[in-house]
């Protein structure tokens, strides 16, 4: 019986050609200067080869995008921003793509910081408007989409450094800030909430005024427990920055005047009994621990000095007599 020779043939023909393009793939010094490309959502293979030609990473095109498909890597490329040398060959183009290692951007949320702030150092990286980026982190709908305690983001987008690749979605943003937030919560820190019969959000709240109020971490307890103490008496919290939260700019002196333009405002500690309605910032991890754990301190009142650090009073009298003595040395009090 004869064989049929035209299988065999291809067959041959086939493997001979994977062979040499699995050996071009190889080809390729990487040492010449990066080349930045983007790689848009859904393009095909035919348009990766292109741009990467186009760039000068590779050589002929229509057999790299044979190559990926021998790869059975057509469906694996990830969309993105990449950095990849000339000459860089197939075998590592294709990997950075197939891995995804697309270009990052550094950005750092310092503790304390409001979401007006942080929608600045956002908006670059999702690639829309400040003004657009705030709107949307101060949506109740986003906070109750990401599980959020709400009433909307502010205080929730955790700070600390992340990488993000250009041109994120503001919502994966929020994500990866969040997880961030929620890893504080361990164990010990939820039975601290429990014990103190507040809610999350009560206790984040309380945290993001400490965090205001404190130049120095040391005195955050202490702080902290004349707020716990003014909340147990039912005393007005008093607190300047959620004032200057009110007003959405900063005042380096806040004046009765101040106070009395936005007195109806339910972030103003001053005319509002309770906490505010949410957050104030985003808290760091300290003044967190600080609000669970507030010291042990009979204090309801404290004054800032010129060098940033306070002075504890048990009574208004007491108070008054330690800010007219701050105002006799010649400085001026941060009441």
């Amino acid at each position: 019986m004869r064989n049929a020779s035209p299988e065999p043939r291809f067959s041959l023909t086939a493997c001979v050609l994977a062979l040499g393009l699995l050996a071009a793939a190889g080809c390729g010094g990487a040492d010449g200067p990066v080349e930045r490309l983007v790689i848009p959502e859904g393009a095909s293979v035919r348009a990766v080869a292109d741009t990467l030609a186009s760039h000068h990473i590779l050589r002929w095109p229509r057999l790299f995008e044979f190559y990926v498909r021998l790869k059975d890597a057509d469906a694996e490329i990830k969309a993105g921003t990449y950095d990849l040398r000339r000459g860089a060959g197939w075998s590592q183009a294709l990997d950075a793509l197939v891995a995804g290692r697309v270009v990052t951007v550094a950005v750092t949320i310092p503790e304390g910081w409001k979401v007006r702030q942080i929608a600045e150092r956002l908006a670059p990286i999702a690639e829309i408007s400040v003004d657009s980026v705030t709107l949307r982190l101060l949506d109740p709908a986003l906070a109750d989409s990401q599980g959020a305690p709400g009433p909307n983001l502010e205080g929730y987008l955790f700070p600390n450094t992340y990488r993000f690749a250009q041109g994120v979605s503001l919502e994966a943003i929020a994500a990866e800030l969040l997880a961030h937030y929620r890893a504080v919560w361990t164990p010990e820190r939820r039975a601290a909430l429990d014990s103190l019969g507040m809610s999350e959000r009560e206790i984040v709240t309380l945290a993001s005024i400490v965090q205001s109020e404190a130049r120095w971490e040391d005195e955050m307890p202490l702080i902290s427990a004349v707020f716990h103490n003014r909340l147990r008496r039912r005393m007005r919290l008093q607190a300047d920055p959620t004032v200057q939260y009110a007003l959405e700019s900063h005042q380096s002196r806040l004046l009765y005047r101040h106070i009395d333009s936005v007195a109806d405002h339910p972030y103003n500690t001053y005319t509002h009994g309770g906490l505010p309605p949410g957050p104030i910032g985003s808290p760091g991890t300290a003044a967190i621990d600080a609000a669970l754990h507030p010291a042990a301190v009979p204090y309801l009142y404290f004054v800032a000095r010129e060098d940033g650090r306070h002075e504890f009073s048990r009574s208004l009298q007491e108070h008054n007599r330690t800010v007219q003595r701050i105002r006799n040395s010649g400085a001026a009090p941060r009441e």
